[in-house]
């Protein structure tokens, strides 16, 4: 069970890793589109879509939070 354990607390720290990048790159990307951006409408569109990555990247780390808490309620017997 240790070995399982080991394996999704990786997997988990690889994920929130890869996830967070992605999000930042993609909220610099988004960022600098809405400052350039001279259309209103795309302004908007880039705002909403901050708002989806800010939220997007915050969710995989509740997730991931949640999943730790989950491995550390499981009873000892099982280990």
């Amino acid at each position: 069970m240790a070995q399982l354990q080991a394996l999704i607390n990786n997997w988990i720290l690889l994920a929130q890793g890869l996830i967070g990048s992605i999000g930042a790159l993609a909220f610099l990307v988004a960022f600098m589109y809405k400052i350039v951006a001279v259309d209103p409408h795309s302004v908007a569109e880039a705002k909403k879509w901050i708002g989806r990555i800010v939220f997007g990247t915050i969710g995989v780390e509740v997730a991931g939070t949640l999943t730790h808490a989950l491995l550390a309620s499981v009873p000892a017997s099982i280990h």
